[in-house]
């Protein structure tokens, strides 16, 4: 008897589970009358060899290339933790390199170039080492060593201190600290727009402005009687980037210094200040000449050369109103 399928199957299912012997093939059984023969299965074909991997060649440019398989480029791709572990890796920063070199590459050309001169320049790493606050200092003492601009005893004050270097060589040098008891102890009064660190044995008066009349009213009662003997002047304006103009204004800070001078500085005081050679030098150099005995243009060396900064020191004031000191 030929039974269907799921019959046969469900046949051996209990045989398996009783013990008993399992029916036989309904396939090889005779086919009953009438009833149509099951579909025999096609015949397989031999298995065959795998095909020798040939990579095939085409043209690209001028040169001849292979073209790889997709077997093959599938096993160049990385794994993802291994794509993982590289960007980890590449997040990190280096260490090892300088700080500077690496902020270098983020900077535009002219910027890296100054960053480059700036490291090198001998009078920043002399700076470091002597623990100036910028190398500026360098100027004044060397403006100081050649025309003995300032003394122990005398009284200073610093326009434009920030970040305090001037105000450092002018401590030390007048005795503001009182580091020598042998010598009379100074006074050095610094006053900028930017915030300066406090420095032992000067004063700063900051944020204030040289334009602000009570700037000046404020200087003259923290100055011991309301004088200096020594007015030095670093200004200078924020730079627009056009030269005329940069330089019409670090002129009228200059003149704008000598307006207040008449009730600040003492007779036979000393103005330094630094300008930029222009149209209006002759300007500031003119008052100057009428209003001071003596008047010298200097270039120290801690000045780069490309520079056009100059330093105008002028002796021997001879124009003061109000009362001096002896």
């Amino acid at each position: 008897m030929l039974l269907p399928l799921p019959s046969f199957l469900s046949e051996i299912k209990n045989t398996l589970k009783g013990g008993r012997q399992a029916p036989a093939c309904p396939v090889a059984a005779a086919p009953a009358p009438g009833a149509r023969p099951l579909p025999r299965p096609a015949p397989r074909s031999p298995a065959r060899a795998p095909r020798a991997f040939k990579p095939a060649r085409c043209f690209r440019g001028r040169g001849l290339r292979r073209k790889r398989s997709r077997h093959f480029r599938r096993r160049e791709r990385p794994a993802p933790m291994a794509g993982c572990c590289r960007l980890g890796r590449a997040s990190l920063p280096r260490r090892g390199l300088h700080t500077a070199a690496r902020l270098c590459k983020a900077r535009s050309g002219a910027e890296h170039q100054w960053l480059t001169r700036h490291l090198k320049d001998p009078f920043v790493k002399a700076a470091r080492v002597e623990s100036y606050r910028c190398r500026s200092a360098f100027k004044l003492l060397e403006l100081d060593a050649r025309h003995r601009i300032l003394r122990p005893g005398l009284r200073v004050l610093d326009c434009g201190a920030a970040p305090g270097a001037w105000s450092q060589v002018a401590v030390r040098r007048v005795n503001a600290a009182g580091a020598d008891p042998s010598s009379p102890v100074g006074f050095v009064l610094g006053l900028d727009l930017l915030h300066i660190a406090p420095l032992g044995g000067a004063t700063f008066l900051c944020p204030a402005d040289v334009a602000d009349p009570g700037t000046w009213q404020r200087v003259r009662e923290l100055l011991p009687g309301g004088r200096a003997d020594v007015i030095l002047s670093d200004m200078a304006p924020n730079a627009t980037g056009i030269r005329g103009l940069d330089h019409d204004q670090l002129i009228g800070l200059c003149l704008s210094l000598l307006d207040v001078a008449p009730h600040v500085l003492s007779p036979g005081g000393t103005f330094l200040c630094k300008t930029w050679a222009g149209s209006l030098s002759h300007r500031l150099q003119k008052r100057l000449t009428e209003e001071f005995q003596g008047t010298r243009t200097l270039k120290p060396e801690a000045s780069r050369k490309e520079s056009s900064e100059v330093y105008l020191l002028a002796t021997q004031y001879r124009r003061a109103a109000g009362p001096g000191r002896a």
